[in-house]
């Protein structure tokens, strides 16, 4: 029989080769190995992610000796420690770099980076749309809020990315340009929760068709359970070719008929 303060992680909640320690060091896992119901929603969507991402990794760690990948608004980096932990440092190759704007987390994941031995983990402090990095492979922005998803996308053109995955979150520019639209198809938004919601959808909606008239192929599917988290869509882009007219023309007609748009999105003549 164990010893009482023996550790008590249950390992059907984890995946193989996952790092108890890691774990513990982002206080996703208790120092006993336990853990409690917020903690066990953020695992599974970090881990369904990390899932949905793995082809991209795996194509980048193909074509690619030192693939990098961006992980933007990156908070406590959970999922660039998690991706370094389950795939690149396995690899022995490829570099993970977390962008974050709040110093107090840069600091304290990059000491847990250091004591975790993820050498290829960098981290950048600054807002994503200022953050300069060279080449970049593959771009990931989980739960980014409100216009920080569109900052995702432009830092991925910026810097070329041939893979984006994107899980945003609260969003409300939209709704705010909504609030002072009027014409037929106001009813689908006038009442402030259907706005609310009905700006979310459209953003999303015209965040992928922007990706595709950029070239990217873009597929749109469910995180995770909704239990596990109520901000749920998952935008997967990978590049095959520089530009797309039609998409374009698709992405404007739909901005004109709605009468809004996210306003870092835009085709400059």
């Amino acid at each position: 029989m164990p010893p009482e303060n023996s550790p008590k992680t249950d390992l059907k909640e984890l995946w193989p080769g996952q790092s108890v320690a890691l774990l513990k060091a982002l206080h996703i896992l208790t120092q006993n190995g336990g853990i409690n119901a917020d903690s066990r929603r953020k695992l599974k969507q970090v881990q369904h992610l990390a899932q949905l991402i793995k082809p991209a990794i795996d194509a980048a760690l193909g074509e690619k000796a030192e693939p990098v990948l961006a992980d933007l608004g990156a908070g406590k980096s959970y999922l660039g420690f998690v991706l370094y932990d389950l795939y690149f440092g396995p690899a022995g190759r490829g570099q993970v770099a977390a962008v974050e704007a709040r110093p107090e987390l840069v600091a304290k994941a990059r000491a847990i980076a250091a004591e975790s031995g993820f050498a290829r983990m960098s981290f950048v402090e600054g807002r994503i749309a200022e953050a300069d990095m060279g080449k970049v492979d593959i771009v990931t922005a989980l739960h980014a809020c409100d216009t920080a998803t569109d900052e995702a996308i432009l830092f991925a053109l910026r810097h070329d990315a041939k893979y984006v995955a994107l899980v945003p979150c609260c969003q409300a520019e939209m709704a705010r340009q909504l609030s002072d639209k009027t014409g037929a198809l106001e009813q689908l938004w006038r009442h402030p929760i259907q706005r609310r919601e009905f700006g979310a959808h459209v953003t999303n909606v015209l965040r992928g068709l922007f990706l595709e008239a950029h070239g990217y192929k873009v597929r749109v599917t469910e995180l995770t359970g909704l239990e596990h988290s109520l901000k749920n869509e998952f935008i997967y882009a990978e590049r095959h070719q520089k530009s797309n007219p039609r998409a374009r023309i698709e992405f404007e007609k739909l901005a004109k008929e709605v009468g809004a748009a996210p306003s870092l999105l835009s085709f400059a003549e």
